[in-house]
């Protein structure tokens, strides 16, 4: 596949160039008085990006289901029940590794395509009068499908049932790229990583800790060693750190901040909209069901009976050398998807959208060339000297 062609899968992302310069720098000793600064920058930022008013954020050298195994291990014990929704890949890969750690999960199994059901969550908790339920789990955004749950209707939940228990939300593919405002939704874990919406290579796993979690933490038994938040806490860096990465991350978040977070979440909002109108120029649709439920980092789209989603992307990356994500768990050979996240323009979006048709077209799916093209230089023509206005 030839690297000049950008990447349209949901993460690792396109990296920009001033990126990839800030992680190439030479060897630094980590433990030398020019290390501290490096370490700040990046962590100070991530706070920022977060929207983060009080707490810790920890960084582990790792990926950002580390993230969520450091989230669980660090403020759970073994047998604490815990409540989450089971409705697409990554929910239910969080879902296995509490379970693998023991905890008893109250699992609210949705269709794939939907988002985290704030209703049931509200009916659950609100019967919890014991408080059994320690945690809840959210999926901010679910990459197999394109769904985006409702963070905010979930802590409301919470606060209405007068409920204790802890919020974590993995927002690996949505921080960064997506609103997501710690503080004011009050979640009390927030897991990202480096390689989606802060735009660098994979390897670092990034987890906001509230001031609740840090204090869950203390009567937490359950095992944990290289995730520890107390060691961390306490030395910084207890193991060698990928310092290339955190200055890196510095940077990212320089970059994120620079642009404006609400520019950053329209200008995703405004390249996401024209990829749906895409889909919608190819008779096709979208995998998530509604709309205040689609996705701004990832659109899954589902393909005609008989019409395989993985096919199609081995296809596309031998025939065209542009890569797009393939279908996960329960939707593998039935959807596509297109990631429009971390470094991408009209421009590239288009070219992406273009590659999309030749493939479908190659593999039989009755879509008309230029159709999705069109639909796509339409909206972006029609919004491109006001992306607020397009994200309102």
């Amino acid at each position: 596949m030839s690297s000049q062609n950008p990447v349209f899968i949901p993460g690792p992302t396109n990296i920009p160039e001033v990126l990839r310069r800030a992680c190439d720098i030479p060897t630094m000793d980590h433990r030398s008085a020019a290390f501290p600064p490096l370490f700040e920058r990046a962590k100070s930022g991530v706070k920022r990006v977060l929207k983060m008013d009080e707490g810790e954020v920890i960084l582990f050298p790792a990926s950002g289901t580390g993230g969520w195994e450091a989230a669980v291990t660090n403020t759970l014990s073994p047998g604490d029940k815990v409540l989450a929704a089971r409705h697409g890949m990554f929910s239910m890969k969080w879902i296995d590794l509490c379970q693998r750690h023991r905890l008893d999960v109250e699992i609210v199994t949705c269709p794939w395509g939907e988002g985290a059901p704030v209703e049931r969550f509200a009916e659950i908790l609100a019967a919890d009068t014991a408080h059994e339920i320690k945690a809840v789990l959210v999926t901010h955004n679910e990459t197999a499908t394109g769904v985006v749950s409702d963070v905010a209707g979930v802590r409301r939940a919470l606060d209405a049932a007068q409920h204790p228990a802890l919020l974590m939300v993995d927002g690996v593919s949505s921080i960064g790229s997506m609103d997501f405002r710690m503080t004011e939704w009050g979640v009390d874990l927030a897991v990202a990583g480096s390689q989606k919406g802060f735009m660098l290579p994979v390897g670092l796993a990034i987890v906001g800790v509230s001031p609740k979690a840090l204090a869950a933490m203390e009567g937490a038994t359950l095992s944990r060693c290289f995730f520890d938040f107390r060691d961390m806490l306490k030395l910084g860096t207890p193991y060698t750190p990928a310092v290339g990465l955190l200055n890196g991350l510095g940077a990212a978040c320089d970059m994120l901040l620079e642009e404006g977070l609400d520019n950053v979440f329209a200008r995703h909002h405004r390249i996401a909209e024209g990829v749906r109108k895409a889909v919608v120029g190819w008779g096709l649709r979208p995998c998530a069901v509604a709309p205040a439920l689609y996705s701004n980092s990832v659109t899954a789209i589902v393909l005609p009976e008989g019409i395989d989603g993985n096919a199609l992307c081995r296809h596309a990356a031998d025939a065209y050398g542009v890569a797009f994500g393939a279908g996960l768990g329960e939707v593998a050979g039935k959807v596509f998807r297109i990631g429009h996240l971390g470094m991408l323009t009209d421009v590239l979006a288009l070219s992406g959208i273009a590659a999309a048709e030749m493939a479908m077209a190659d593999m039989g799916v009755p879509v008309t060339l230029g159709s999705g093209v069109a639909a796509a230089q339409a909206h972006y023509r029609a919004t491109k000297t006001d992306p607020v206005r397009a994200a309102a």
